[in-house]
């Protein structure tokens, strides 16, 4: 799934976040720049509601900031990865560096639900981690994202 939604401009290497918020919003902008998120702040005020209820922050320097929202029409998602270790109160208190964002429609669990177990098996991995962490161009990126045989 992650091949059917990643492209090259939904990848990046080098995110300049300094925060949390930084994170958020400088994705959001990554997903806007597609054309298909409708209302940027509906999307914003989903994803701010849904980090607000339980942060997004998992383990292993991961966070997976997402929302439901009725500003986009079919799974949109994006991964950025920082330099600096951003703090995003994660499950085991330590700050993430690898950060992917979903956003999907209100009424359509499936595709969102298989994002996000596709995302986590896969980064589960300590070595598919460690190849996230050192790409270095998108194109890298995205071919270790999207190569089930690594």
């Amino acid at each position: 799934m992650l091949a059917e939604v990643l492209t090259e401009n939904l990848v990046t290497t080098d995110f300049s976040a300094r925060s949390k918020n930084d994170v958020i919003v400088g994705m959001l902008d990554m997903l806007c720049r597609t054309g298909k998120v409708r209302d940027r702040d509906a999307a914003l005020q989903a994803l701010m509601d849904n980090e607000s209820r339980m942060s997004t922050g998992m383990e292993h320097g991961i966070a997976i900031p997402h929302a439901k929202t009725d500003a986009v029409d079919e799974l949109l998602a994006c991964v950025a990865v920082t330099k600096k270790k951003i703090d995003f109160e994660s499950l085991d208190r330590k700050p993430a560096r690898i950060f992917i964002m979903t956003l999907s429609p209100k009424g359509r669990t499936g595709p969102h639900i298989r994002f996000l177990a596709e995302v986590s098996q896969l980064l589960k991995d300590e070595k598919r981690r460690k190849q996230v962490l050192s790409a270095k161009t998108p194109a890298q990126l995205l071919s270790i994202l999207t190569d089930s045989e690594l």
